[in-house]
């Protein structure tokens, strides 16, 4: 979907989630943005690749992602192929997975349950402590682990600028 549709029709949860929460709408929309390619990889309203982590109780689907890590001995559902990488200078491995990903009945359940996502896990709490500034909101959920790219802060701060330029 465009960007500029893709905010219209998000904008709204983004808002509500940021009335409720203090975390910003534009952090909110570029994540699902980005993490959803624009809602066109949204399968089961799921725009932001939050994990199930249990893959047992129904709120969940097994999906096709990407992951990367140091450790070529890593633990998934299915495992597609790993491939060695040279990223930012630094030996990773690259693997093509399936993985259990939360599924929600709408998208407004989805960006409420992404903020929830954050306010329960305490290993986000520095990012907390920014979440009006999603650029450094950006890099302490990045530094938190919430991605696996470690190049996520960047990207998203790159696709904020798309979200930015389409909010009215």
């Amino acid at each position: 979907m465009k960007p500029e549709i893709f905010v219209k029709n998000n904008l709204p949860h983004a808002k509500a989630v940021e009335l409720k929460t203090g975390l910003s709408a534009v952090a909110t929309l570029t994540q699902a943005a980005l993490e959803s390619a624009w809602g066109d990889v949204a399968p089961g309203n799921m725009f932001f690749g939050v994990k199930d982590t249990d893959g047992v109780n129904g709120n969940e689907q097994l999906i096709t992602t990407t992951e990367y890590s140091s450790r070529a001995n890593l633990k998934f559902p299915v495992i597609i192929s790993v491939t060695p990488v040279l990223l930012n200078g630094r030996k990773m491995f690259k693997y093509k997975v399936k993985d259990y990903f939360r599924k929600y009945n709408s998208p407004e359940e989805s960006f409420n349950d992404h903020a929830q996502f954050f306010l329960r896990n305490k290993r986000y709490a520095e990012a907390l402590k920014v979440k009006h500034d999603y650029n450094r909101f950006f890099e302490e959920i990045a530094k938190a682990g919430y991605a696996t790219d470690p190049n996520y802060a960047n990207t998203l701060k790159a696709v904020s600028k798309s979200i930015v330029k389409h909010i009215k």
